[in-house]
Order: C-alpha cells, then structure tokens, then sequence
C-alpha cells in the first residue's frame, strides 16, 4: 500500500479533486493495481491522503515507470496550489479486518 500525503492550499481543494475525477479509471487499467482512494482532510491544516494498493511492490514500480503515470504528471498544479512539501510512504498490511456479515 502506498501513502502519498499532499498538503493542498486552502483555495485549491476542488482542483485537486477534480484532477482525479478526470483520470478515473486510468489507473485502473494497470496491471497489479487493487484499489485508489483518495481522502479529504477533516481537520484544517492536515494533508489530502492518497492511498493506492498494489498486488505487490513490483506492480506499483511497473506503473511508476509506464507512459501513464507520466502522463498522469506531466501537467503539476502550480506551486501555490500546496501548502508544504508532502510525502510518500509505503507499508505492507501486516493484519486486516472487516465487518461481520449476517448469514
């Protein structure tokens, strides 16, 4: 699973978000991706968390370096559309839990 934390300027959150409403479903189509979330920050001050999960490191690796993630970057909002620097993060799921359901 990978973090990547983007503190977006007070101003900005809508363009954020709508940058990836546009590219929904490209990421997708990348072999070994299992799922993208994107979180809005409840409190004031607090980073925009972007969580993908890949089947395994390799996966994630392959897209950074295919034509669609540079694609994916190659138009950056401007520097005064965040609020300090961000970072990326990646962790392995040691444990897992869900909801029961009624059978």
């Amino acid at each position: 699973m990978v973090a990547n934390r983007v503190p977006v300027a007070a101003g900005w959150e809508e363009t954020f978000e709508e940058r990836f409403r546009n590219r929904a479903g490209q990421i997708d189509k990348q072999p070994g991706f299992v799922r993208m979330q994107i979180l809005r920050p409840q409190s004031e001050g607090a980073p925009y968390v972007v969580l993908t999960t890949w089947q395994d490191r390799a996966a994630f690796e392959a897209w950074v370096g295919s034509e669609d993630f540079r694609l994916a970057h190659s138009n950056p909002m401007p520097k005064e559309a965040f609020d300090g620097e961000g970072g990326m993060e990646m962790h392995e799921v040691v444990l897992e839990s869900e909801a029961a359901t009624d059978r």
